[in-house]
């Protein structure tokens, strides 16, 4: 294959997915992956010895460079700010769908912002696409020693952050199918009896529309969801998708989609729930998935 342009189609998957992975923003990935590829336009193929590991640097330091800006600009955003959802084909076999969901998931995506640019790379490199550390350290252009650092403290600043429940697709989308089931009915015990009692509500409206910053308590989430079921009956619809690998509630008003909702479990019930409503963030899934 020496056409370049054929050349680079063969490896956008994987940049894209390296350049969402790090940025949490399917626009800034995009940008990153259009600006890697006039990059490789102003490239002499015949000098580079693996055209996929240049790509795959160029984006990655690109990614860096894009979030460096993002983080800046992040702190005056409205709210809290989530990672913009992204819909997915399903992987072919289940090993792949519990990868998938483990490494793109928003709350994994929203726990990644603790990290810094560079760490956020190493540890993407080596946990997510099983980088060796001598492409890491020639990305970042660090030391091994300091890529092996870097990883190692990501994955210490991650951990300390808060455990991970390791729960299956089957069991996550059986707790999402029935929670949806409350949810439409306005069920407000059924909803109540799925929510641990801690468990929090994290919202971005991106101050386009209302949004909870944060709310915990398993009632209180569950008179909010009943609340809705009361304010728009029959123009409330919810449906079970995959988004990023997992299992998520769509929740639409009156035919318009309201609300990605992602959420975490312990296996038994709902810990945790992320809530995107900033309608920016909102619209590839609303375009790809209207109110049936």
């Amino acid at each position: 294959m020496t056409d370049p342009t054929r050349l680079f189609n063969s490896h956008r998957s994987r940049l894209q997915a390296i350049a969402y992975r790090m940025l949490g923003s399917v626009a800034d990935a995009e940008d990153v992956v259009q600006d890697a590829w006039l990059r490789w336009h102003e490239t002499d193929l015949s000098t580079l010895d693996n055209p996929e590991a240049w790509l795959v640097t160029v984006t990655t330091r690109l990614s860096i460079d894009r979030l460096r800006a993002a983080k800046a600009q992040r702190e005056h955003y409205v709210g809290v700010w989530l990672p913009e959802p992204i819909l997915m084909s399903s992987p072919p076999t289940p090993a792949e769908i519990h990868e998938m969901a483990s490494d793109v998931s928003v709350a994994f995506l929203f726990l990644l912002e603790r990290l810094s640019p560079e760490a956020r790379a190493a540890f993407l490199m080596r946990e997510v696409f099983d980088s060796d550390y001598e492409d890491i350290a020639r990305t970042l252009e660090k030391t091994e020693t300091a890529c092996r650092q870097l990883v190692r403290r990501a994955k210490q600043q991650l951990q300390a952050a808060e455990p991970r429940h390791n729960v299956s697709h089957e069991t996550h989308h059986r707790l999402m199918l029935g929670f949806a089931e409350a949810m439409q009915c306005g069920d407000f015990h059924g909803l109540h009896a799925l929510l641990r009692d801690d468990a929090e509500l994290i919202g971005d409206g991106g101050g386009k529309v209302p949004s909870f910053a944060s709310l915990v308590g398993g009632k209180r989430l569950a008179q909010l969801f009943y609340a809705g079921r009361r304010r728009y009956g029959d123009a409330l619809h919810v449906k079970v998708v995959q988004i990023n690998g997992q299992w998520t509630l769509l929740r639409y008003i009156q035919g318009s989609l309201e609300s990605v909702q992602s959420y975490e479990t312990d296996g038994q019930r709902i810990v945790r729930v992320l809530v995107q409503r900033n309608p920016e963030k909102l619209a590839r899934i609303a375009a790809a998935l209207p109110v049936d």
